[in-house]
């Protein structure tokens, strides 16, 4: 009898052990902004809008500095305001700095926490939206190939492009009682020329 008790808390054990390995492998791992920062240069082309509102065709560009520690994502045509939006994103420490303008307003700063899962960049942050505390996220989700690619396109062209992004920008009130993240506006990003 004590034999088989044994081996039920044996198996009892290497279950729990391999549930918390295999529930903390699809967890959001912190990362550094040298990986992230290369992921998005290049020229990408699609749709934005806000919730609610009728999608516009824009055009984002980014730009990734030499030491990987800044990138500038510049989002124009479409945008509410005459001139380009510029998302300027630089490492410090071990977070990341956005100043973020529009050629309107004032410009806008948010310190983030940088994460990846399953090949998706997501950024993190505290912050006030509408004068309402509120956790801000800023996510890149990867898109394959196959989701953005045309039928005009080469396989060879194909095998040397990102597949793309869908750039959501997510906000959750701290004053109010929804526990998730509601969609503030979303960017698709499929590549129009070679990232480098």
């Amino acid at each position: 009898m004590p034999l088989k008790i044994d081996r039920l808390n044996l198996m009892l054990g290497l279950t729990i052990v391999l549930s918390v390995f295999s529930s903390s492998s699809v967890m959001a791992a912190k990362v550094s902004f040298k990986e992230f920062c290369p992921q998005l240069v290049g020229q990408w082309a699609g749709d934005a809008a806000k919730a609610g509102e009728i999608p516009k065709k824009v055009a984002v560009t980014g730009f990734c500095s030499h030491d990987q520690r800044q990138l500038i994502l510049s989002v124009s045509i479409g945008t509410r305001a005459p001139f380009s939006e510029t998302w300027w994103f630089r490492e410090q420490g071990d977070q990341v700095l956005l100043t973020y303008y529009d050629g309107v307003a004032e410009d806008k700063q948010q310190v983030f926490s940088l994460y990846r899962q399953n090949g998706d960049y997501s950024l993190l942050g505290e912050g006030v939206v509408n004068a309402r505390p509120a956790l801000i996220q800023l996510l890149f989700d990867a898109q394959t190939q196959t989701q953005t690619q045309t039928q005009t396109q080469t396989q060879t062209q194909a095998q040397n492009q990102a597949g793309g992004w869908q750039w959501t920008q997510n906000i959750q009130y701290l004053d109010d009682d929804i526990d998730r993240y509601q969609l503030f506006r979303g960017i698709e990003m499929t590549p129009v020329a070679p990232s480098h």
